[in-house]
């Protein structure tokens, strides 16, 4: 369950939640909010998670965490704005390798204290 504090906390709470439940099915944490900054006129982006499945792929999460599912739920926050940064922060990522791995864009959504795992949530373009 998630408790009732600051924006911050409950967002590094939802974030040990879904590490832990990733873990728990084999994936081995890269690195944790991953930042980018953006241009003059964009906003930067953040991964919140860069985890690797047993194959090598890379795995880009987006974790959203909710009290409860009104309002359309927490996987149904990360619209398209929110992909682009996470995108954009990703394609800066992979810069540190010459021949990047296969990869995709995840999202875990936590409401209240249930996870849910979405795998291949959006696409990169």
């Amino acid at each position: 369950m998630l408790k009732r504090g600051t924006t911050k906390q409950a967002g590094d709470a939802a974030e040990a939640l879904a590490l832990a439940h990733l873990r728990r099915h084999g994936l081995v944490e890269v690195a944790r909010n991953y930042r980018v900054a953006g241009g003059p006129h964009a906003r930067g982006g953040e991964v919140d998670l860069i985890v690797r499945e047993r194959d090598g792929t890379l795995v880009f999460v987006e974790v959203r965490a909710r009290r409860d599912a009104s309002h359309g739920g927490a996987a149904a926050s990360v619209g398209a704005a929110k992909q682009r940064r996470i995108v954009h922060a990703a394609q800066h990522y992979l810069l540190r390798y010459a021949s990047p791995p296969p990869c995709r864009f995840d999202v875990v959504a936590v409401e209240g204290g249930h996870v849910e795992w979405l795998r291949g949530a959006f696409f990169g373009s």
